[in-house]
């Protein structure tokens, strides 16, 4: 389980508060106006923010003081953050060694990422002789060699067409689901929200609110949230 106990994160004179639960495994959507908090809220769980009081917990382990490294999160973000002057393999190598000093089994392990997620023999090739889809599958692939069980995404799909961020939320869906992972990923799509989170976060107006059932939320917003949606 990830818990937020009295949660209070600050960024110059901007301010959020969270205080949940999420189940492990669970998918969440986070969603709300531009500059709500969504970014700030996952940057704290992610070990880059330190929050100004209040704990993170996940399975009762206090993890507020540790490093992003030793934390069991891994982040996804929008521009992929994949080395240009890597190939696609050792940008995935990545995931399993920093360093890229991979035994025969850690190759192994690299293809087999390539392959669940659609690359399967483009490991040789550059970022940029790749799709943005074909990139975005490669960002995937390096998060699942990381193993970890909390997976953060700040709409690392948001520049793809609706039908190959469908297919990637799909995809997501399908490895997360396999994996038993617990997702949050920021988006300002409520479509995206129905598609892949059955509970959704509204951030808004310096409150991380509870994880709530997506369709109920979207169907009756909050005010904050029917604002943004337009519904106002």
């Amino acid at each position: 389980m990830l818990r937020l106990e009295g949660l209070d994160l600050r960024q110059g004179t901007f301010g959020l508060r969270a205080e949940w639960d999420l189940q492990a495994g669970a998918r969440l959507a986070v969603i709300g106006p531009s500059g709500g908090g969504k970014s700030t809220l996952l940057s704290a769980l992610a070990g880059f923010l330190a929050p100004e009081a209040g704990r993170i917990l996940w399975h009762g382990q206090d993890i507020t003081a540790l490093a992003p490294g030793k934390r069991p999160v891994t982040m996804l973000f929008q521009d992929q953050n994949l080395f240009p002057h890597l190939t696609i393999a050792q940008n995935v190598g990545l995931g399993l060694n920093p360093s890229l000093r991979l035994t025969a089994a850690d190759h192994a392990r690299t293809e087999g990422a390539l392959e669940r997620t659609g690359l399967a023999g483009l490991g040789g090739r550059r970022p940029a002789q790749l799709s943005g889809g074909q990139q975005g599958r490669a960002a995937l692939a390096r998060a699942i060699l990381r193993d970890r069980p909390l997976l953060l995404l700040d709409e690392p799909f948001a520049a793809l067409g609706p039908a190959l961020k469908s297919e990637m939320l799909t995809l997501l869906e399908e490895i997360t689901v396999r994996a038993g992972t617990t997702v949050l990923m920021v988006t300002h799509d409520p479509r995206d929200a129905r598609r892949f989170a059955p509970l959704t976060s509204l951030v808004a107006d310096g409150l991380a609110h509870p994880p709530q059932p997506t369709a109920t939320l979207l169907d009756d917003p909050r005010p904050a949230l029917a604002a943004y949606l337009g519904k106002g």
